[in-house]
């Protein structure tokens, strides 16, 4: 039993280090491998640096600018701030859309009710997403190509909704949750009797 254990190990010493030719061959070039690693590793610091320190040609960024600074970013030759807003007002209940210009003039409105849909079907994703289809017409119907999406809300309808601004043939440019949050504000409603 004993030698069977022997063995075992002599097997599992050797299968954790493979058979090296020699120690004298080996320790060199560790030593020449982390030498050159530690002089490339200063180099390319230096190099880090001088890029971070001159000014590249593009100055494009994916982070929106600091305020009182120009973006260079344009879509369809519309700077961000110029570009139209779609407020979406998704309720349990129904979903509502909304798109306004920059300067807050209604372009398109549309909502679960207007496109057909009845009661409880209002509240449900392929009538928000139907909606957003219809808003998004209306819309390139004016001359809206590039849209800003605000989501207000937690109903079923969030994202069909912005599913079909995009099959509306918008293109989405940024998207923001609106939705209020009350900091422990009013009292709930009682808890509902299932």
């Amino acid at each position: 039993m004993q030698a069977v254990r022997n063995a075992g190990t002599v097997f599992l010493r050797s299968w954790a280090r493979p058979p090296t030719t020699g120690v004298v061959a080996d320790a060199p070039a560790r030593t020449i491998h982390t030498s050159l690693q530690q002089l490339q590793e200063p180099a390319a610091a230096k190099k880090v640096e001088e890029e971070a320190a001159a000014p590249s040609r593009s100055s494009f960024s994916i982070y929106p600018p600091v305020l009182g600074q120009e973006s260079s970013l344009r879509w369809a030759g519309k700077k961000f701030e110029e570009i139209p807003i779609a407020h979406i007002k998704a309720s349990y209940n129904n979903t509502q859309i909304q798109v306004v210009s920059a300067t807050n003039q209604p372009l398109a409105h549309a909502s679960c009710g207007t496109e057909g849909f009845r009661n409880a079907k209002k509240g449900t994703g392929i009538a928000a997403q139907t909606t957003g289809i219809a808003a998004a017409a209306k819309a390139t119907g004016k001359g809206v190509t590039h849209i800003r999406v605000v989501v207000k809300g937690l109903g079923p309808g969030r994202l069909s909704a912005i599913k079909g601004l995009t099959m509306g043939g918008l293109e989405v440019i940024s998207i923001t949750d609106n939705t209020p949050i009350p900091h422990n504000g009013c009292r709930p409603r009682k808890a509902r009797r299932l």
